[in-house]
C-alpha cells in the first residue's frame, strides 16, 4: 500500500506556476488510448488529487485513480492521443505516479503536435476493462502521431511514494502544441496524472483594437508570475474558464499571524492592518483595462476585507530583474484603488473607480488582509501602439 509521506524539501521547476493546459476543468480531454483494462485514460486529466482506497476493486481488478493498462502480452507499447483545452506553449510536464507503486509506467516520452483541424474523439464513453479495436488504431493511426516532435525523450518514472512521485520535465518546443501523444515504454503500466504546464496562446491580429476582452484570461495568455502565498490555492486558478466550481478552484491564502488583537475600520468599513497578500500576472497582450471583476463566489466566510490592483509595462529585459527580486523591483501605478469586498459575491469596478488608463503589460492582485479570490477578470482592449507589443510565449 503507498502511504503518503511528507516530502523533502526540494525547489520546484518555476514552470510550475503556470497554467495546466490539459485539465479537464479547461477542456482538455483523451482522444484515444490503446488500453485501459484497470483504469481509464481520462483520469490523467482529473482536477483533483489522486486518491486511493485500499479495499476499492472492479471487476477487472484493483481500482486506481488513474490510467492502467493490462500486462502487455503482444507486441508494440501503450500510447495514448491527448486534446489540449488551451493550445499554448508547453513550459514543462509533471507525470504524477501517486499510489502506482508496483504498477507505474518504468519509462515515459511525450511528443506534441499543432494540428489545423482537431480530430475527434476516436474512443469514447466508459473504458474500463477495454482495449482499442482494429478500427480504432486504424483511425488513431491516420493522425502520424509516432512522427510528431519529441517535447520529452524517453525518460524513467519513479514509483507513485509522496517523496518521489512528481516526474518533472521540462520542455524545451517552443512551438504552439494543440496535442500530446503520451508513450509508455517499454511496454505498459500507469500513472496517476498529467499535467501540462504552459502558457496559453491566442491569435491577436484577428482582434479588433474596438473589442473588448478578457486581457488576462488563460486562453488569451495571461499567465502568474509570482504570488506571496498560495497555502490553500494556487492565484493561477483566479484566470481559469468560467466561474469557480469551488473553493478549490480559486485563490486562497493561509490566515495572516500578525492579525492585531482588535480591528478598526476608516470612514469606507475597510479594514486598516498592515499586512496583505499579492499575485502578478502578466497580460497574454498589452492593453487598456476599462473593467476590473474580482469574484469571491464560494468564498463565504473566508473572502477578503478588501482588495486593490497595481498595473505597469514592462518590457521583457525588466520582466526578468522583476523575477529575479521576486517582484520587490519596478514602479506600480495604482490601477484600482482599494475596495471594499463582499463574501460570495461578483464584484464589477468600472472606468470610475479605475485611475489608469494608459497601456499596461501587468497587473498585481492585492488582497486584505488574507482570504481567498475565486476569479480575476481584467476587461479592456489590445494596445497595438509602437513598443507595446509583447509576445505572451517568453518565460
Amino acid at each position: 500500500m503507498a502511504q503518503r509521506r511528507t516530502p523533502a524539501a526540494e525547489p520546484e521547476p518555476d514552470f510550475l506556476q503556470f497554467n495546466d493546459l490539459a485539465c479537464e476543468t479547461v477542456g482538455g480531454k483523451v482522444l484515444f488510448a490503446t488500453d485501459e483494462y484497470f483504469a481509464p485514460s481520462s483520469n490523467l486529466l482529473k482536477g483533483a488529487l489522486p486518491r486511493f482506497d485500499t479495499s476499492a476493486y472492479t471487476e477487472f481488478g484493483k481500482w486506481m485513480d488513474g490510467w492502467e493498462t493490462r500486462r502487455k502480452r503482444s507486441p508494440g507499447h501503450d500510447w495514448c492521443i491527448i486534446q489540449l483545452g488551451v493550445p499554448g506553449r508547453v513550459w514543462g510536464v509533471d507525470v504524477d505516479t501517486s499510489f502506482f507503486t508496483g504498477n507505474h509506467s518504468p519509462r515515459v516520452s511525450v511528443q506534441g503536435a499543432c494540428l489545423d483541424a482537431p480530430p475527434d474523439a476516436i474512443v469514447e464513453g466508459e473504458r474500463t476493462g477495454k482495449a482499442a479495436t482494429d478500427g480504432e488504431l486504424a483511425a488513431a493511426a491516420k493522425l502520424c502521431s509516432e512522427a510528431w516532435p519529441e517535447l520529452v525523450p524517453v525518460s524513467p518514472l519513479m514509483p507513485g511514494y509522496a517523496d518521489c512521485c512528481h516526474n518533472y520535465f521540462t520542455v524545451g518546443y517552443t512551438h504552439t502544441v494543440t496535442h500530446l501523444r503520451l508513450n509508455m515504454h517499454p511496454v505498459d503500466g500507469g500513472g496517476a496524472r498529467l499535467r501540462v504546464y504552459g502558457v496559453g496562446q491566442r491569435t491577436w491580429t484577428t482582434v479588433s483594437a474596438h473589442e473588448d476582452v478578457d486581457l488576462v484570461a488563460l486562453p488569451n495568455g495571461g499567465v502568474c508570475l509570482g504570488f506571496s502565498n498560495a497555502h490553500f490555492g494556487h492565484p493561477r486558478n483566479m484566470i481559469g474558464l468560467g466561474q469557480a466550481a469551488s473553493m478549490a478552484d480559486g485563490w486562497e491564502t493561509a490566515r495572516r499571524l500578525d492579525r492585531p488583537p482588535q480591528l478598526k475600520v476608516d470612514g469606507r468599513g475597510i479594514l486598516q492592518l498592515a499586512g496583505w497578500e499579492w499575485a502578478v500576472f502578466r497580460l497574454g497582450h498589452p492593453g487598456t483595462v476599462h473593467t476590473v471583476e474580482v469574484d469571491t463566489r464560494h468564498f463565504k466566510g473566508n473572502s477578503p476585507d478588501s482588495c486593490w490592483v497595481e498595473a505597469c509595462s514592462l518590457s521583457p529585459a525588466e520582466e526578468v530583474r522583476a523575477l529575479r527580486t521576486g517582484w520587490t523591483s519596478g514602479t506600480w501605478c495604482l490601477l484600482l484603488p482599494p475596495q471594499k469586498l463582499r463574501p460570495h459575491h461578483r464584484h464589477l469596478f468600472g472606468e470610475q473607480q479605475l485611475r489608469w488608463s494608459a497601456p499596461v503589460t501587468h497587473v498585481r492582485l492585492l488582497i486584505s488582509p488574507d482570504g481567498g479570490v475565486s476569479r480575476l477578470r481584467l476587461w479592456g482592449r489590445v494596445s497595438s501602439s509602437p513598443g507595446q507589443q509583447r509576445r505572451a510565449s517568453r518565460l
